[in-house]
């Protein structure tokens, strides 16, 4: 089969040539009337291409869908071909280690190098186990091994797959790779398997991604939103969204379909009434965003005050040591420090600040301004208030409050102990001693109160920045139809904009069964994997 682009032909138009039969499996298109099926309404059939054959008289939506496909098609020949490993596991890091081999071939390329006691890995069955034995050049014993056995497509990549469980020492691992890329393996790339099951339907986008965010989930709220998506339930809120978009989509066009006979599917208020409730559901899914990151990488609190208000003495009673250095003298903290722990399930980065006040020393006032930029890039900001400087903390807290955007506060009367306490008027949240280690626990149950992780119970979550991205471009495309209705602009243009925000909510979810994603965003995406994913 050969492809031409339009350039490359002498009637200027693009071209197929197929020099064997192939079947090519369309994905779904949505048309104007969003029906699939032959060449006027056509979809998912499975198209059979005889030698000889063009396409340049097919349908522009039609033959921009096959070229596609056959792109897909020998990219996944080309990428495919070949047989990867890698260490699933940290060698030396425990009693087993655990080597992921994968490819057409891969039971017959092991059997090169592991000898069972009977029978063969070629012939062995899906979902069994086998005892065997790994020798190195020389024909010394190099491990003794338990193999697990995958068949396609029911594998983790689709593809048939073994799982080499060795003794956990680094020779053995580094050697039983040597062994396999010897015998013909290449060494996987990052993310590798988990792109190779996503390009062999056994997940969509959105499910590959959530792979990487459950291996490095570090607390309950993280796991259950990256488990969410996993499962799928993130995807299926996003197509609710884009059925809800194709629903906009499918009255604008049939009525340009329509336009000469003067029928009107929809008025103007209909659709500007389904643009505007698809657009505070995209808002509301962005601004998830902001939980999502903070639970995804651990919800930020900024300790702030004033000089010597207790703030790393505050940081050390929290996580239990003493991290910060504590001292009578003003001044003391330069830099922030950041600890983290993990409180009902929620990680939490407690952020110590440098002291607020007005100085004249250049290297305290570039710690105020990091002060400052914490305290904006924060999702909860503790604000200690000094018992012991009553006047000095209400001028900081007011400074402090002018900052805030969406961050949770919380007021903390510290020194409580202290008689001067007693006569505090700035209303306060909860009282402590830093020193004394009074009042934490009141404190850390006004940080439970701010609500991080029950979100995770109730509703779609957004922790990627891809996702995040892809949704503000949507927002803005539907925005745009929102004006153009006000205005009356025709809906040609209408239709223009509801697609690329169709466009836009697809690339978060979608699959190999729809328009191909582009190699970029998955080099993007699966790169971030570690090799043995």
């Amino acid at each position: 089969m050969i492809l031409y682009d339009s350039a490359e032909t002498e009637c200027g138009r693009d071209m197929i040539e197929v020099n064997a039969d192939i079947s090519i499996e369309f994905p779904k298109i949505h048309t104007a009337n969003g029906i699939c099926a032959d060449d006027k309404t056509y979809g998912r059939a499975a198209i059979g291409f005889d030698a000889g054959t063009n396409i340049v008289n097919w349908p522009a939506q039609m033959k921009m869908c096959c070229f596609l496909q056959i792109k897909e098609y020998f990219c996944r020949i080309m990428e495919f071909d070949n047989i990867i490993c890698a260490p699933a596991t940290i060698p030396g890091t425990g009693a087993i280690s655990i080597i992921r081999v994968s490819g057409k071939g891969c039971l017959e390329l092991a059997d090169k190098i592991i000898h069972l006691k009977k029978g063969k890995l070629a012939q062995a069955n899906g979902y069994t186990l086998h005892f065997g034995s790994i020798y190195e050049n020389d024909g010394s014993l190099l491990d003794e091994v338990i193999v697990s056995v995958f068949r396609a497509p029911h594998s983790y990549t689709g593809e048939d797959s073994i799982e080499i469980s060795t003794h956990a020492s680094e020779y053995i691992v580094s050697t039983a790779l040597e062994i396999l890329i010897n015998k013909g393996c290449k060494m996987a790339e990052p993310g590798e398997f988990t792109k190779r099951a996503f390009l062999n339907g056994k997940m969509d986008l959105a499910q590959a991604e959530a792979v990487a965010d459950v291996i490095a989930a570090d607390s309950k709220a993280a796991n259950n939103v990256a488990q969410s998506h996993l499962r799928g339930e993130y995807t299926l809120a996003f197509k609710r969204l884009r059925d809800e978009l194709l629903r906009l989509s499918a009255l604008v066009e049939l009525e340009l379909d329509f336009s000469e006979e003067d029928v009107e599917f929809a008025d103007r208020k209909h659709l500007k009434e389904l643009a505007y409730s698809a657009a505070k559901r995209m808002e509301k899914l962005r601004d998830s965003y902001r939980v999502g990151n903070a639970l995804k990488n651990g919800v930020p609190i900024a300790i702030v005050g004033a000089p010597n208000a207790g703030k790393s003495t505050l940081l050390n009673a929290l996580i239990g040591e003493n991290r910060a250095i504590v001292s009578d003298i003003a001044g003391t903290t330069r830099d922030t420090i950041e600890e983290s722990i993990v409180i009902g399930g929620v990680r939490y980065r407690f952020i110590d600040t440098a002291g607020l006040r007005n100085t004249d020393e250049r290297v305290e006032r570039l710690g105020i301004e990091r002060s400052i930029a914490k305290i904006k890039e924060a999702s909860i900001v503790i604000c200690l208030i000094d018992a012991g400087d009553i006047a000095q903390s209400e001028r900081i807290l007011k400074e402090v409050t002018s900052l805030l955007d969406n961050q949770k506060l919380i007021i903390v009367l510290n020194k409580c102990d202290l008689l001067e306490a007693q006569n505090c008027n700035i209303h306060y949240d909860v009282k402590i001693s830093a020193l004394k280690g009074q009042g934490i626990d009141d404190l850390i149950n006004e940080i439970n109160k701010c609500g991080f992780g029950k979100e995770t119970d109730s509703q779609t979550i957004v922790t990627s920045a891809r996702h995040y991205e892809a949704l503000n471009v949507a927002i803005a495309e539907v925005e745009r139809v929102l004006a153009a209705i006000d205005l009356g602009i025709s809906n040609e243009l209408l239709a223009e904009d509801i697609r690329a925000a169709i466009s836009a909510i697809n690339s978060i979810f979608s699959s190999t069964s729809e328009i191909i994603t582009t190699n970029e965003i998955l080099g993007e995406i699966f790169g971030k994997f570690c090799v043995g994913k």
